[in-house]
This record gives structure tokens, sequence and C-alpha cells, in this order.
């Protein structure tokens, strides 16, 4: 029987980092999820449908799930512009998960699972040299290379104007959610960062150097429905060569997914798939990375 989702609150040097836990008596092991931009941790904790929660869903199979709110996020709102940036973020990410399992059993070990935004930052973290006791990093919504014309990172991009063009623009249709979520959903916006978007641009020119530093195992998820990456066969086998160090990379597509994955009608079925991964990581922990050869996997739908 698990135990009911609380708030925590752990200290990340000069801030702190709040979130939800869903804890487990005796962890497989602790999922770290990061949500990406404009939202906060309860995206993973749909309070319209406990189907589509992580939360719920990874627990009831054994996995202890720590949702963080980025830095710069609910108790870390005060952060400063200079400090919005995924470095710092890293730096503060790896203090609070220090904080935490100084007094919470955590199982086999960490595993990553973010999205958009989040994925970034999950990224950094496992190319640090700490990163390296990461169990894996499981991705969806966010990859090498925009698609041309993203508002906000093409000048020439025309801003969307009506409510029903914004709705479109960031979480498409809205028969790929359901109904309660859309209307639910003021409950985890928040402003985006000045900090994020203006580094947010960035992003091709530092991926490369980033992944190569990657030596653990790596999922990447492109939803059928995004809107603001390059997401074909061939961009996604792309993106899987760039993690050199990785000892495993698949990619994947998820069928009848908005970018918001993990609050769609496709939320369930992406978090299976998540957790099935962590399950394969955990097990080549178990035999012996060094063992087993390194393994690039296609995009599968």
């Amino acid at each position: 029987m698990t135990e009911p989702v609380r708030p925590v609150l752990l200290d990340a040097g000069d801030h702190a980092l709040s979130g939800l836990l869903a804890p487990v008596a005796r962890p497989r092991g602790t999922i770290v999820a990061l949500h990406g931009g404009g939202v906060n941790a309860t995206y993973f904790h749909c309070a319209a449908d406990p189907e589509l929660s992580l939360l719920t869903v990874a627990a009831a199979a054994g996995w202890q799930v720590l949702a963080l709110d980025r830095p710069g996020y609910r108790a870390s709102a005060d952060l400063s512009p200079a400090e919005q940036n995924l470095p710092a973020g890293a730096r503060m990410v790896h203090r609070a998960l220090d904080t935490f399992t100084a007094y919470q059993e955590i199982g086999a070990g960490l595993f990553v699972l973010a999205h958009s935004y989040g994925v970034e930052l999950a990224i950094h973290l496992a190319a640090e040299p700490r990163g390296r006791a990461l169990l894996g990093i499981d991705g969806s919504g966010s990859g090498r290379r925009f698609q041309p014309g993203r508002f906000g990172l093409d000048p020439h991009a025309a801003p969307p104007r009506t409510a029903r063009e914004i709705l479109e623009l960031f979480w498409g249709s809205p028969a790929l959610y359901p109904p309660g979520v859309l209307h639910a959903r003021q409950g985890l916006l928040e402003p985006v960062l000045p900090g994020e978007a203006a580094e947010a641009p960035t992003w091709p020119d530092a991926f490369p150097a980033l992944a190569e530093r990657v030596a653990v195992p790596v999922r990447l998820t492109m939803a059928e429905h995004e809107q603001w990456w390059a997401a074909d066969d061939a961009e996604l086998a792309a993106t899987a060569r760039a993690f050199t160090s990785s000892p495993l990379v698949e990619t994947a597509r998820q069928s009848g997914a908005p970018h918001n994955v993990s609050l769609s009608w496709a939320a369930r079925s992406y978090h299976l798939a998540a957790l099935a991964f962590a399950e394969r990581c955990l097990l080549r922990t178990r035999l012996g990375e060094g063992q087993l050869p390194r393994q690039t996997a296609p995009a599968r739908g």
C-alpha cells in the first residue's frame, strides 16, 4: 500500500527547492521528476485524473517519486534572472538531492524523468562527473533542434494573438487531453522565467558538448503532435548518436500525444514505458554495465 503524496522542501544552498514526494516504504529506486517551463511539479501529479499521475503510477509499481519545482519556481521564485540558468540550476538540484538522500531511503538509486526544459536540466545533471551515479535519464518534449518559426526563438515568427492560438501553440488540440485537465490547469501554470526565456535559444549550440559527456542510459520520447522540436526519424537518430558516452540510448515516438504528454490521454502509456526503461537501467546496474555492449535503439511508435 502506497503512502499519500506530500509536499517537501529541500535545502539547496542559498535557496530551498519545493516539490512533491510519493514515498514508498522499500523503493526499487527513486525517480526525480523535473518539469518544463511555465508549469510546476504538479505537472506530474494531475489532480484531474489520477491515472495520468506519474506519482501514482510509479509508486504503485514500487518506485518512489520526488517531483521537484525546478530552480526559480515556487519556493525558489526569488531566484534572480542571473541565476535562472541550467548550470546554476544543476548545482542547486544536486545540492537538494544531497539533502534528500541524507534522510530518505532511495532504493537502488536515482533515475531522472524530465519534460521539455527539464530535459535540458537533466542532461546538465548527467553531464557532470557526479551524474555518473544516476541510474539513467528519460526525457520527453526536448530535442536537438527547434522547428523553424517558433515564436520567441525566431524573430520573424508572428506571436499568437488569441486565447485559442495560445492554447494551440503551447498545448496543442484540446482533444488530446481529458476535459478536466484543461479546466484545472491554472493550478500548475507559472510565469516563464526571464532567465530561461533568454537561455532557451542557445540550447542547439550547447547540446552536442553536453550530450557527449553523458555516461548513463538515455531514453528520449517525442510526441506525435510535437510543435516545438524537429522530431522526424532522422532527427531522432541524430539526437541519439550525440550521446557517444552513453551505454544505452533509446528513442521513441508517443502516438496520440501533444508536447505536454504527461497531462494528455497518452500520459499513462508514456509513464509505463518510462518505468519499463527505468527497470532496464536497474537491471543493467545489477548485471554490471561493463559487461554489456553499447546499444542504440531506433524510434518506436
